[in-house]
């Protein structure tokens, strides 16, 4: 496996986000394994990560179709899909649930590093609500092979080592793997070092600066897994560990330690006899925890979360149904976890969340041209919280219990329409229970410099979503497009009371309160590449990416708070033999819509080089790549991020980075 990633990176410079439509199956979401090329997901796979890997999720995906980044630093960047994030956004490892804290706040990183991801699946709208309404926005789900699912070679490995750019990142990764008899078993570990981010120069409260203060970090991780695998399927385990300190670029003198350990076991088996071809079943144990230390080295706040999770679907065999064929597949998902938040900066009480969700998906392929299909999930939420029994200054009131029902259904159809043409259309209802902070909340939020107040009485979220695509395939070229709109009831968002809490410090604060209303979003994306030219062995492809979300309160008329601008990306991609050489320049329009607690942020284009040399050293498979981030040395800032960490922490500088992969 290894050796054939490393084989594959020369097409890293065909990174655009996507390989053409028809070549990807994804399968988040699709437990019939059927492809659909005119749906709304992106694939980025080990070749297409070799450039894109970054610190952090959100930094990777960030400019892939739709997909912008909460940009908290270069350390805690989760992604934004179609302007929704938090707990709108699905991030799974594995297809299994991530527990952490990450959701809570924007300086709270994932606990996953791009370094051993070998695959990320990114689905965007009703194409993700077999995960319930916590994906209204989309899915991210970030896949590598700690539970081998196949036999694999006797032993092979890969070793990689990375060094500069903007934040003089020192990383080095590694994995090996074998099997014999049936057996199959990895091993994998990683290690990251960055300084304080390279930034253009800017100035914060008249003092110039060229480094984002307090954005250093350290982490580091591995795992072990084995499987017993066979012919149709395979039953195995894995551990893993991830551990990351970093600077909170709001507080300079604010750091967190962040350990998360998780226990994984997974199994699959195919080719069953009777009315049931395929059972798939996955379980997670997961115990997570960071710490927020003060300059002093004191410990101001503990965040913690453990909880498990289970999953198992049940593929049904196709069976005939009018003059096409019937497919589906059903299946049960169970989440239990405890959150707790102790110490200086705790707005929110100990919770605990208890999921159970029976979900199905019916597929009728008319025949070669026509398919329809339609999905529903159910789910039984339960958030409870302990108040004030924590001790400290009574803010949270005696212990409460909240019980929620929500449903969600989505019909889709799909259409080929000849001469490499595919288009498909969805509507969905979804349905999404309150999260614990959005229920109790009551106290100074520092992330987003506001005073955050829950709201007891909140009801479920509810929305209905409208999807277009449309899909193109010619031999090397390819186009897709996507248009969506979606419209909400009651869209739960953190509004302004008009009022301000004095802190213990003297400081006036706003008060915010969590509170549903009427909302909607509607938006497009679209994407295209063309070769050029082929000829003796080299080839030049070009390629051209856009994106455009909008959102409003309808009531009222105000912005969604941040929303990415119009986003163009233009990109030359030329290969010979074993040469890549490629060509970005993205530019994202100024960002004039904004609410009534934000500024305009400017418009901004930047360029990236990038090269890479496929050959064999000692007879091994081995890539060298280098790359050259912001060629002009351009100042800019993302409209996602929050406006109190977008005036600290610009996007990097102009850089060097440069890596080599070994695979035996």
């Amino acid at each position: 496996m290894a050796a054939a990633c490393v084989a594959a990176w020369p097409a890293w410079a065909q990174d655009a986000s996507v390989a053409a439509p028809s070549q990807q199956i994804i399968v988040t979401g699709n437990p019939l394994r059927q492809a659909d090329p005119a749906a709304p997901a992106s694939v980025l796979s080990e070749e297409a990560l070799a450039t894109r890997r970054s610190s952090t999720l959100g930094e990777t995906l960030d400019g892939l179709p739709g997909v912008a980044a909460t940009g908290f630093g270069p350390n805690a960047s989760r992604p934004v899909i179609r302007g929704q994030d938090g707990d709108r956004i699905r991030i799974l490892s594995n297809a299994g649930a991530s527990l952490d804290a990450s959701s809570l706040s924007f300086d709270h990183a994932v606990p996953l590093d791009p370094l051993v991801i070998e695959r990320i699946e990114v689905l965007r709208g009703p194409a993700a609500l077999l995960y319930g309404g916590s994906a209204l926005g989309g899915v991210v789900n970030a896949i590598d092979n700690r539970i081998p699912k196949s036999p694999l070679a006797p032993l092979s490995g890969a070793l990689e080592l990375r060094g500069g750019g903007a934040a003089s990142e020192r990383a080095l990764s590694g994995l090996v793997e074998g099997g014999v008899d049936g057996l199959a078993w990895h091993a994998d570990a990683f290690a990251r070092r960055t300084s304080d981010l390279a930034v253009p120069r800017f100035t914060v409260d008249g003092d110039s600066r060229t480094r984002v203060i307090n954005s250093a970090s350290d982490a580091k991780g591995g795992a072990l897994g084995v499987s017993r695998v066979w012919q149709d399927g395979y039953v195995g385990a894995s551990v893993d560990t991830y551990r990351n300190d970093y600077g909170v670029v709001v507080e300079e003198d604010i750091s967190i330690s962040m350990k998360r350990d998780k226990l994984a076991l997974a199994g699959e088996w195919r080719a069953l006899p009777g009315p049931i071809s395929t059972v798939r079943a996955q379980a997670a144990f997961t115990d997570y925890q960071h710490q927020e230390i003060e300059g002093t080295g004191e410990v101001g706040t503990t965040f913690a979360t453990k909880g498990s999770d289970a999953r198992i679907e049940v593929v049904q065999t196709s069976t005939a149904l009018g003059a096409g064929r019937l497919d589906g597949a059903w299946g049960l998902q169970w989440e239990r976890s405890r959150f707790s938040a102790l110490g200086e900066e705790a707005f929110v009480p100990t919770t605990r969340t208890q999921q159970l969700a029976l979900f199905g998906l019916q597929r009728w392929s008319l025949n070669k041209e026509w398919h329809l299909s339609a999905g529903l999930r159910g789910e039984r939420v339960q958030v409870d919280s302990d108040g004030d029994a924590d001790g400290g200054t009574p803010r949270f009131g005696p212990a409460r219990q909240r019980h929620f029902h929500p449903l969600n259904l989505s019909l889709a159809a799909g259409w080929r329409l000849g001469e490499g043409w595919e288009a498909s259309a969805s509507l969905a209802r979804s349905q999404r229970a309150p999260t614990s902070y959005e229920l109790y909340a009551d106290g100074v939020h520092a992330a987003t410099a506001a005073y955050e107040r829950g709201n007891l009485n909140q009801a479920v979220e509810s929305g209905r979503q409208f999807d277009l695509g449309l899909a193109w395939q010619g031999g090397p070229h390819s186009a897709r497009i996507s248009l969506f709109h979606s419209r909400f009831s009651n869209y739960i968002a953190l509004a302004a009371t008009g009022t301000d809490f004095t802190t213990d410090e003297g400081d006036l604060v706003p008060i915010y309160e969590f509170r549903g209303v009427p909302a909607r979003l509607h938006g497009l994306e679209a994407e295209g590449r063309w070769q050029a030219w082929s000829q003796a062995g080299q080839t030049l492809t070009l390629e051209a990416q856009a994106d455009l979300v909008r959102g409003e309160r309808s009531d009222t008329g105000e912005p969604l708070p941040r929303l990415a601008p119009w986003r163009v990306s233009l990109a030359a991609d030329w290969q010979s033999g074993p040469w890549g050489l490629r060509l970005d320049v993205q530019h994202a329009a100024r960002q004039d819509r904004v609410d009534a607690n934000d500024t305009p942020t400017p418009g901004w284009t930047l360029a990236h080089l990038r090269a890479s040399w496929t050959t064999r050293l000692a007879g091994h498979d081995t890539v060298l790549f280098a790359r050259v981030n912001n060629l002009g040395n351009t100042l800019a800032t993302s409209a996602s991020a929050i406006p109190t960490v977008r005036a600290l922490s610009p996007l990097p500088g102009r850089s060097l980075a440069a890596g080599v992969r070994v695979a035996f």
